[in-house]
């Protein structure tokens, strides 16, 4: 899957379950001072994750990420062969 495709997901994710704008959610948005996200909203994100792309990512590693970069990252990163 490619960084654009993992983008796309996540995108879906972020509108259909935090009910934010397609145009709010770039690749340099901050996860707490852009889309005002919070630690019970990573909770969710890792439940969508999950749902969406089978990737298990605990909600702690999502706290340690700040960034939609950060997350398309981690994901690309956890999709990839070794």
């Amino acid at each position: 899957m490619t960084r654009d495709e993992i983008f796309l997901r996540l995108q879906t994710i972020l509108v259909e379950s935090f009910e934010l704008d397609e145009e709010e959610i770039r690749l340099e948005a901050h996860l707490i001072d852009d889309l005002d996200l919070d630690s019970i909203d990573a909770i969710d994100l890792a439940v969508g994750l999950e749902k969406e792309l089978g990737l298990e990512v605990t909600e702690e590693e999502l706290r340690g990420l700040q960034r939609i970069e950060n997350i398309i990252e981690l994901v690309s990163n956890r999709l990839s062969p070794p």
